[in-house]
């Protein structure tokens, strides 16, 4: 890797870490090896565009950006179910309540269709028991 790769995936891996820890401070110490490997060929210009620009923008605190998230994982026909489950985990620690979650998702049903829906909110109601399960 050229040193302005290796030093534009360092902020990019620090970037990370900085969103973890506001999304779900119980995973500020996560490892953060082995993502290099995964991305072997990303452009400096897509690292940019993704890890730069994007996530790092103002204008959105961490709980709309995760409503944004899981809106699209919805949208897209609730097939990802691990990442819908981190996103509604995620929100939640980002303050958001339950009811808030279910309207996001109640309100890609038109857009992503019924069955999608469905298949989120099935998804976060197994989260928000897993949640209730884990409380003293």
């Amino acid at each position: 890797m050229t040193e302005a790769y290796t030093r534009m995936f360092q902020q990019m891996m620090e970037s990370g870490q900085e969103m973890l820890r506001a999304f779900n401070p119980g995973l500020e110490n996560a490892p953060a090896g082995g993502f290099d490997k995964m991305f072997p060929t990303m452009s400096k210009d897509m690292m940019e565009m993704w890890f730069g620009r994007t996530f790092n923008r103002e204008g959105l605190d961490a709980k709309t950006r995760l409503f944004v998230t899981l809106a699209a994982l919805t949208v897209l026909g609730a097939q990802a179910e691990p990442q819908i489950k981190a996103t509604v985990r995620h929100a939640l620690e980002s303050g958001a309540t339950e009811r808030e979650i279910a309207e996001v998702i109640w309100q890609m049903s038109m857009f992503g269709g019924l069955p999608a829906m469905q298949k989120a909110l099935e998804i976060a109601q197994s989260v928000f028991a897993e949640k209730k399960e884990a409380k003293p």
